[in-house]
């Protein structure tokens, strides 16, 4: 039994002999969460399979309880999930029969989509003043760590968090993260980064991701953000962030700058088995210890329902920029963390426009619309022989999202979305894309 499962067993043992107190079941809070979710990719040109399509019913059931009444109050929250799959044939689920899993089911072992997974995930807590620790399913979302909702059911971390807010205006994040269990999965696994995540007996990970930081509220417009990431054996990360809004005219102009520092750690800085991808020259497949450091800035101004928005972000270094990365489907902290792609390959300076529209302004409530659209340049890329294979090339991508939640009447919270997304490189070995999403979710209140 590991240290996060026994202190679970302890905790929960704990409340069971107090949850009949007031607060525990008064405070209490259940949903249903029902997502029904549609996703076709056209791989357009390239060898292999040439369209990914899946299409499920997904099921988010969550229980938030109360704290137990005395000075250290006690609680017990769960998560249960099930996914089914609807359509995965004909060999459309992106899976080969050799990868890890298709583009939103596990697979089995000749590649065909499962019918169905699910998971059961519980979260012991503890609340004294303004101080919170959590252990067990836990799903955070900071700068260094990113829980990724972008398929039918959403990626969940196995370990501790403690969340501070005994200072005014000073907001204290601190946790370890051991485990978890991707978005296509059931199983908890290990962690790992693009580079040495590649499934198989030369695949490495670890077991231990430690962060911690802070949002400080210098004024009501103005926060500024530092934390601190490290993968065990992968990278150490330094993160500082400013957001700042400003009422300018009609409307608010917000500015968001941030930072990456990214430094190898253990094995990553010799042993190749854990190197991350990059653009090292003269190395096989151009992968070597973490370096990097990614700079950006996004502003978006608001106005009578429209948002314009620019940002251009450099990710300097000889590595990409690292994150943690199973290689099943995750997110980052930057910028570019798009539909298709992210754009923080070593070297890449990528900018971005962006446009969306709240149609609530011309009396269509709950109705938006949004563009964004991005290109990245400066990319280079060697071959396992070392041999330079892009020199200078670039990428793009365009996403569009139209989203629908009706605001009233007997559908009331029923919400519909599509998202379109058309990706372009000249990049060697990359194939375009163009992807088609569509969701429909629905939140039933039970307690």
């Amino acid at each position: 039994m590991n240290k996060s499962t026994l202190a679970l067993a302890v905790a929960v043992g704990v409340m069971a002999q107090q949850a009949g107190a007031a607060g525990f079941i008064e405070d209490s809070k259940a949903t249903l969460g029902l997502r029904n979710f549609y996703i076709n990719t056209d791989n357009r040109n390239g060898t292999g399979a040439n369209k990914n399509e899946e299409w499920g019913q997904g099921f988010d059931l969550r229980f938030i309880s109360g704290y137990t009444q005395g000075t250290v109050g006690f609680g017990l929250d769960a998560i249960g999930l099930l996914g089914i799959r609807l359509d995965s044939g004909g060999g459309t689920n992106g899976n080969s029969g050799t990868a890890y899993g298709g583009t939103v089911f596990p697979s089995e072992s000749n590649g065909k989509a499962v019918d169905n997974f699910s998971s059961l995930g519980l979260t012991a807590k503890a609340k004294i003043s303004q101080t919170e620790l959590k252990l067990g399913t836990l799903q955070p979302k900071n700068p260094v760590i990113v829980t990724n909702d972008g398929r039918l059911l959403p990626q969940t971390w196995q370990g501790g968090q403690i969340t501070s807010g005994e200072i005014k205006d000073l907001t204290l994040v601190g946790g370890q993260i051991e485990h978890v269990k991707g978005r296509n999965s059931s199983n908890n696994e290990q962690l790992s980064i693009g580079g040495a995540n590649s499934r198989g007996p030369n695949f490495r990970d670890s077991n231990k991701f430690i962060y911690a930081g802070g949002d400080y509220k210098i004024t009501k417009d103005l926060t500024a953000q530092y934390y601190y990431g490290n993968l065990e054996e992968f990278y150490k990360q330094h993160f500082l962030g400013l957001v700042h809004n400003w009422s300018i005219g009609p409307g608010v102009l917000k500015s968001d700058f941030r930072y990456f520092n990214s430094s190898d750690d253990g094995a990553n800085g010799h042993d190749p088995a854990y190197f991350s991808s990059g653009a090292y020259s003269h190395a096989a497949n151009g992968k070597g210890k973490v370096d990097n450091n990614l700079y950006s800035g996004l502003f978006l101004y608001t106005v009578a329902g429209h948002t314009f928005g620019g940002g251009y972000q450099v990710s300097n270094g000889s590595s990409d920029f690292p994150w943690l990365n199973q290689g099943d489907g995750s997110s980052n902290y930057t910028i570019t963390d798009m539909q298709i792609q992210k754009f923080n390959r070593a070297g890449e300076r990528t900018w971005q426009a962006r446009y969306s529209y709240d149609f609530a302004k011309v009396g269509v409530p709950g109705l938006t619309a949004g563009m964004v659209y991005l290109r990245g340049d400066n990319v280079d890329t060697y071959n396992a022989r070392r041999v330079q294979t892009s020199n200078g090339a670039s990428e793009w991508e365009r996403d569009l999202t139209v989203a629908y939640v009706v605001p009233e009447g007997p559908l009331k919270n029923v919400g519909f979305m599509w998202k379109n997304a058309s990706w372009r490189s000249d990049i060697a070995g990359q194939r375009d894309q163009d992807e088609n999403r569509l969701i429909l979710s629905y939140s039933i209140p039970l307690l």
